[in-house]
């Protein structure tokens, strides 16, 4: 099948020890079968640190560490496997990360996801969102029930691309192009779904109960806050399962828009790496919690009503 990805999906490169919020702290790391596999049979020297390291009760995982660090996490920010095995050992998960994958009709489309740091810079920092171009195969299964919503996605991208509006313009235009309306809930009623949300820190879920729909949104950091909308566009508005859904996964994304916007004028100044913090926080604590997305989509689902046919 082809593999497509934005403009900017080429610029990511894993910064290793550079990162200050290692994917390999506060993590479950569950194992493929094929790796475990692959690590059963090792003869190397390290293979037994490997293999005494994983838990096999459900679903296998590394036993995390004080402080939920990967046991394979060396002292200066490395992984252990990679050092002594190299990459084509490591499991599926920690190779991919951050990259997520939508099926659609044209084929399969890989993102990076910005509960990375340096994915999340890199997204906040390109105009190139909407610039989906193919760059190689991937062997994966043809399925004939994928749901097509680029055309829904392309008019999105099109809203957001015209200079002349401002940002809150242009999510207010997409709200009314697709019926989708952010007030399902009122600001009380959406601290009580964040109240009930899972988190990784508790202290997050204090941060988000600044939530406000009308926080307003300074010219200032509009371009970081519209390139933070088109990838969530771009990572759950794709592989839908079909218009209803696509609708629901859009308010989704006004609602984690709004939410950074809160989070921003919580605070008297927000750099570019603030609001990068803060949009890898709510990533990592709502877009990395199946639970927590379904529960968002849940409220539009149930409350949006009649749909505009399209």
């Amino acid at each position: 099948m082809k593999l497509f990805a934005p403009k900017y999906y080429k610029d990511f490169v894993c910064i290793a020890d550079k990162c200050k919020n290692s994917c390999c702290i506060g993590w479950e790391i569950d194992i493929d079968d094929d790796a475990v596999k692959k690590y059963r049979s090792l003869t190397h020297s390290y293979a037994k640190t490997i293999n005494e390291s994983i838990d096999v009760n459900r679903t296998p995982h590394f036993k995390l560490l004080p402080g939920d660090r990967c046991p394979h996490l060396n002292c200066d920010g490395l992984c252990k496997i990679i050092l002594s095995l190299g990459e084509d050992y490591l499991c599926d998960i920690c190779r991919e990360h951050p990259r997520f994958y939508n099926r659609t009709s044209k084929g399969v489309e890989v993102g990076i996801g910005i509960s990375c740091e340096e994915a999340c810079r890199i997204v906040l920092s390109s105009d190139g969102y909407g610039e989906i171009t193919e760059i190689g195969d991937i062997d994966l299964t043809e399925e004939s029930t994928v749901y097509d919503c680029l055309e829904y996605r392309d008019r999105i991208y099109s809203v957001l691309s015209e200079e002349a509006l401002s940002l809150s313009d242009k999510l207010s235009a997409v709200c009314k192009e697709f019926n989708v309306t952010p007030t399902v809930l009122t600001d009380n009623e959406w601290r009580d779904v964040i109240s009930s949300l899972e988190y990784l820190s508790d202290s997050h879920r204090d941060m988000f109960l600044l939530y406000s729909s009308d926080a307003p949104v300074s010219d200032e950091y509009s371009k970081p806050l519209l390139r933070a909308f088109a990838y969530f566009v771009y990572r759950h508005c794709t592989g839908v399962s079909g218009y209803d859904d696509f609708c629901a996964s859009l308010g989704m994304c006004i609602f984690l828009i709004k939410l950074l916007v809160s989070l921003i004028n919580g605070k008297e100044f927000c750099a570019i790496e603030s609001i990068c913090d803060l949009a890898r926080i709510i990533s990592e604590e709502i877009e990395y919690s199946e639970d927590n997305t379904d529960a968002i989509k849940f409220e539009f689902a149930v409350r949006m009503g009649e749909k505009i046919e399209c």
